[in-house]
């Protein structure tokens, strides 16, 4: 049989190289374009939104032996604020513990856990508050009102309360300033409603 004298196609190597050119250049662009725009959206996510949580320090409170059953340590934030810590289990769990702020969110009075009543009691105008510091009766119970509430943790039978970054300013030396035994009702003098809050007491004198 004869050889076919008809030629064979041409290689199409040149139409190949260009088709690969074209789709790397494109390759290329898409993804200068995803990497500039990623960078961009990393850096404004860096700048424009709040930081990932608010700056917490622990401070250290007292040996967690110290503070009995029912009994309440009186403690000094580094801002000046006080905070009602009181043990109300037996052991040297962090949740025996409570830590609330000692100042009544009415009208600045200082209030004091009332074991037999299991509450927290405050003595200017009979405001009650739960356990959890939730306000139950009086003025505060009336307006919603509740005690700010701070972390404790125990390590290694170490009692802290943790910090919130803005009362870290420089002030008075964060201490316990005293460890006071479980108090019945009206026990506990208004420390600081009549001298800071002259509206505290009534038209006759009386809180």
């Amino acid at each position: 049989m004869a050889d076919d004298p008809t030629p064979a196609p041409a290689p199409v190597t040149g139409f190949s190289r260009r088709w690969m050119l074209a789709v790397s250049s494109r390759v290329a662009m898409v993804a200068g374009l995803a990497g500039g725009y990623g960078l961009f959206g990393w850096l404004s996510a860096r700048f424009l939104l709040p930081a990932g949580g608010p700056r917490v320090r622990q401070l250290f409170v007292s040996r967690a032996i110290d503070i009995p059953t029912g009994a309440t340590v009186l403690y000094r934030t580094p801002d000046g604020r006080t905070v009602n810590i009181t043990r109300r289990g037996t052991s040297a769990r962090a949740d025996d513990f409570v830590a609330l702020s000692s100042t009544c969110p009415h009208l600045g009075c200082q209030v004091h856990w009332e074991e037999q009543n299991n509450r927290y009691f405050c003595p200017c105008h009979n405001g009650t508050f739960d356990p959890s510091g939730k306000a139950t009766g009086g003025p505060p119970g009336d307006a919603g009102l509740s005690l700010p509430r701070y972390p404790l943790t125990v390590q290694s039978g170490l009692l802290f309360i943790d910090v919130p970054g803005e009362q870290l300013s420089l002030g008075t030396q964060a201490r316990a300033v005293q460890i006071m035994g479980p108090q019945g009702p009206g026990h506990d003098p208004c420390l600081t409603c009549l001298q800071a809050h002259p509206g505290c007491a009534g038209k006759d004198g009386r809180a």
